[in-house]
């Protein structure tokens, strides 16, 4: 797994051995970032169900100012701080430990921050994105601007409208589905 653009653009992360953790492939992420456009400059983004933290840390690289990655597991955090390390990002990140099963704990510090672009990729098939969805579009956590990405199995369905949010942009990549909604209301579908 490297980092797939950006100053750190090559550089290799840590990953899980086995199958405890599914991390975003380098191709999904780095159409993701075509999708999103190459330039995170000064943005404020937020990892949920961070994994190995690739997604956030590739913000980064791409010139993100700060980057919040929450998991439930002390691994994925320890593996976290061991790929912001090998970058070197550290002091532009802060990690949570969160259950992210019933939602996204919004309005807690440091969550009750802005952010410019939420990521979350959760377990498959477990029903988890739509809380955190519906979390986001009410209110407070997005910029006005902001843009939530999320990873699903192809299979799964969430709404093409949640609060503020509309369903911009949704791409399909062998099992994962990439939908991105942001606060406009045209839509982008293949």
């Amino acid at each position: 797994m490297r980092i797939t653009g950006g100053e750190r653009r090559g550089r290799r992360l840590a990953s899980f051995r086995g199958s405890r953790i599914r991390p975003t492939s380098d191709k999904v992420r780095e159409a993701i970032f075509n999708l999103l456009g190459q330039d995170m400059t000064g943005l404020r983004v937020l990892d949920l169900f961070a994994g190995t933290g690739a997604l956030g840390i590739e913000s980064l690289s791409r010139g993100a100012e700060t980057a919040v990655f929450v998991d439930h597991s002390p691994e994925a955090l320890q593996l976290i701080r061991r790929n912001l390390s090998l970058c070197g990002y550290e002091g532009r990140s802060t990690l949570l430990r969160k259950d992210l099963s019933r939602g996204a704990p919004f309005g807690q510090d440091p969550l009750e921050a802005r952010f410019d672009l939420v990521f979350a990729d959760p377990p498959y098939r477990k029903g988890l994105l739509l809380p955190v969805l519906h979390g986001l579009s009410s209110g407070g956590i997005l910029s006005p601007s902001g843009v939530f990405v999320a990873e699903a199995s192809r299979e799964e369905t969430l709404p093409e409208r949640a609060g503020s949010l509309s369903l911009a942009k949704a791409r399909v990549y062998g099992d994962t589905k990439v939908l991105i909604y942001g606060p406009e209301t045209e839509t982008e579908h293949d």
